[in-house]
Order: C-alpha cells, then sequence, then structure tokens
C-alpha cells in the first residue's frame, strides 16, 4: 500500500512538472528574433511604418522584430509566405487588403480567411492621386478633361497591379468613361522616382508621396479616403469632387493559420502598446497616418467581411 501511495506521488510530481514545463515554454513566447513581412519594396511608406512599428513593438515583446521586403504579386508574397511558415509566432506578414481582391482576378495559392491568422489592424491608407509640380494640371476636373481628350495617354503609376491604387484609378476610369495608361511598379519610392523623371504624368500614392508634397513637388488632385486626411485638408477627396466612391485601405499584421491564440493575444498587445509608444507616433505623423486599431478578433471579422465584399468590387469595375 505504501509503494503504491509512493508511485502515484511520483507520477503526480512528473505529471506537473510536464505541465509546468510546458506552460514556461508558451508564457517565454518570444524568445528569439520576430520576423515581420513587408510585401513591398524599402523606401515607401509602408516599409518606413512597419519599421517603426516593430521598433516600438520589441520594446513590450522583449525581442527584436526584423522586417524582411519581399516586393511584387501585387503585395501578396507576404501570404504566400506564411503558407509554410511555422505557426509559433515568430514569422508574421502585413496583410494589404489587395490580397482579399487578388482570388477574383487570377488563380493564386492561398485563401485569405484560411489561411492566416489576424492578429491586429494599425493604420489605414490615404491615396493621394498626384502630378508634377510643373504640370498645367491642377485640379482633379482639369485631369478628367484632359484623359477625356487625349484617350490612353494620360499615365499614371501606381505600387503594383491589383493593389488598392489601381482600384481607386479603375473607379475614375469607370465613373468618368476615360481611358488611362497605367504603370504598376514595386512600390512607392520606384512610382515617385519615375513621376520626378518625367518617365509618367501622374501617380497614384499613399502617404510615402507626403514629404514631396510638403517640399513643393508634387501637387495633389484628390485623396481616395472617406473623410480629408487631416495631413491632406486642403486636398478635395473624389467624392466631394462628384466622383462618388472611396477606397477605405486598413493594414495590419497576420501569421500563418493555426496560431496559438496565447501568441495571438502577446502580439496583439504588442501592437495596441507600439500605437501609443512616441516614437512610432512621430514617425506616423511625419506621413500624416491615420491610425486604425482592430484587436485580432475585429480583425479577422473584417476579414471575412473584406473578402465576401471584393467580388462585387473586381466584378464591378473590370480589373485586368
Amino acid at each position: 500500500m505504501q509503494r503504491r501511495t509512493w508511485m502515484a506521488a511520483v507520477v503526480a510530481t512528473t505529471l506537473g512538472m510536464g505541465t509546468g514545463v510546458a506552460q514556461a515554454q508558451g508564457d517565454a513566447f518570444p524568445n528569439k528574433p520576430i520576423t515581420l513581412i513587408v510585401p513591398y519594396g524599402p523606401g515607401g511608406v509602408t516599409d518606413v511604418i512597419a519599421r517603426a512599428l516593430g521598433a516600438s513593438m520589441g520594446k513590450t515583446l522583449g525581442q527584436t522584430v526584423v522586417v524582411e521586403n519581399k516586393a511584387g504579386a501585387a503585395g501578396a508574397m507576404g501570404v504566400v509566405d506564411m503558407l509554410t511558415a511555422r505557426p509559433d509566432g515568430y514569422r508574421l506578414t502585413l496583410a494589404p487588403v489587395g490580397i482579399f481582391r487578388q482570388p477574383y482576378i487570377q488563380k493564386v495559392s492561398y485563401d485569405p480567411v484560411r489561411d492566416l491568422t489576424y492578429i491586429a489592424s494599425f493604420m489605414t491608407y490615404d491615396f493621394i492621386l498626384t502630378v508634377p509640380a510643373s504640370s498645367p494640371i491642377r485640379t482633379l476636373q482639369d485631369y478628367v478633361a484632359w484623359a477625356r481628350q487625349h484617350p490612353g495617354q494620360m499615365s499614371y503609376g501606381t505600387p503594383g497591379k491589383f493593389t488598392a491604387n489601381h482600384v481607386a484609378m479603375a473607379l475614375l476610369e469607370k465613373k468618368t468613361g476615360i481611358q488611362l495608361n497605367h504603370a504598376p511598379f514595386k512600390g512607392d519610392a520606384d512610382a515617385i522616382s519615375a513621376l520626378a523623371g518625367g518617365h509618367i504624368q501622374s501617380a497614384i500614392f499613399a502617404n510615402s508621396i507626403l514629404p514631396q508634397l510638403q517640399a513643393g513637388k508634387v501637387r495633389a488632385l484628390a485623396t481616395a479616403a472617406d473623410r480629408r486626411p487631416e495631413a491632406f485638408a486642403d486636398v478635395p477627396t473624389f467624392r466631394e469632387a462628384g466622383y462618388g466612391f472611396d477606397v477605405p485601405s486598413p493594414l495590419g499584421i497576420a501569421g500563418p493559420k493555426g496560431l496559438p491564440q496565447e501568441v495571438v493575444r502577446k502580439l496583439d498587445a504588442a501592437v495596441k502598446a507600439a500605437m501609443n509608444d512616441p516614437g512610432f507616433q512621430q514617425v506616423v505623423a511625419n506621413y500624416g497616418i491615420r491610425t486604425d486599431y482592430r484587436d485580432h478578433q475585429a480583425y479577422a471579422a473584417f476579414a471575412q467581411q473584406a473578402f465576401a465584399e471584393e467580388k462585387a468590387i473586381v466584378q464591378g469595375i473590370g480589373l485586368d
């Protein structure tokens, strides 16, 4: 009897130690650097904001967040990477809204709802249609009138085909009947260089164009925001100009499917804390970014809704 009691005690102690070790391992996340994929080239607003966010998240997590640029596929390279990433929280990606659109345009290897774990959103893009400061085009109405008189001759740059920037201009074509010439690049930085070099006549950027706008190098004609952003208070929206549309575009962080909930909660909390960090707030202010926080539950719900809605948008404007 005593031997049985002793054996039971040993088993109970061993099981307890095992549970404690497992719990400790879970509590230890993260215990090494985390990689955050930015699915655009370096130098653009997304890259700059992601690096600032990662630096601020690192303060909460106690680990370095390393940014890895993987441009191409209209911002979907990070999502594709998640298909083979281990679901341990050490490899994450930014998730632009274009990933919800692409499955309706071309064959892709991923399902944006099934194959990702959504962690949190932290900002929204504001897309600004611009021309060089030397351009004779001064208003959106001038732009439309010129394009109507010269079908297919007005070129515009974007950071990639099927991006929200592309969608905004396709909507403008749809609403006005004009024909434009799309010039996709690998990111805002390349498109800015092309505009400055006179290789394209116009471009629609995210907030990365703000420094050039403040320096008087470009002229902003309209924004695709739902309301005038503070940083572009003097620029009318497409809707205000009479064209009846806006292009909401929140951006957040996602991981591979099957990410443990305790890891998701820690990363979500780190994003929320980062948004209150003075260093991150300063970078956001420099680019006139509108912050837009959704926790992991709200962000996952947004992903499902966006994926369902994009089909109608794509069919309505005929992206190709």
